[in-house]
């Protein structure tokens, strides 16, 4: 059985956190943060990066208010999954992100989004 490379993006209007794991081991890491100065360098950077690693699934988390409810950040997630889809061709499944960033507790400032996705895509493995 070969192991299948998986991405997770954590998407922020200014950064986007990713992170990678495979379905062999089924741990997730920490990548890289995009700072996404705009769609065509944000795209470039995560472009060369499935380039590089060849992952066969894409996992966006998807934020909601905490009783379930979508806002407008639920959205533009839904929008940037389908933007992955479309232009890299891989399947790409939303996973709930409610709490992911509030487990990590960063400090003021810190910059957590690859943690966020690593969380993301861990709740992934760990319901699949």
């Amino acid at each position: 059985m070969s192991a299948e490379t998986i991405f997770a993006f954590d998407f922020g209007v200014k950064r986007i956190g990713i992170a990678m794991g495979n379905t062999l081991i089924r741990q997730a890491q920490p990548v890289k943060v995009i700072n996404a100065v705009d769609n065509a360098t944000r795209f470039a950077a995560i472009g060369a990066l499935l380039e590089e690693w060849q992952p066969g699934l894409l996992v966006v988390g998807l934020p909601l208010h905490p009783d379930g409810a979508e806002h407008e950040m639920t959205a533009r997630c839904r929008k940037f999954a389908n933007q992955l889809h479309g232009r890299f061709n891989l399947p790409v499944q939303l996973v709930d992100e409610r709490y992911s960033s509030a487990v990590i507790g960063g400090q003021r400032g810190e910059v957590i989004d690859d943690r966020a996705a690593a969380i993301i895509l861990q709740q992934y493995f760990d319901t699949h």
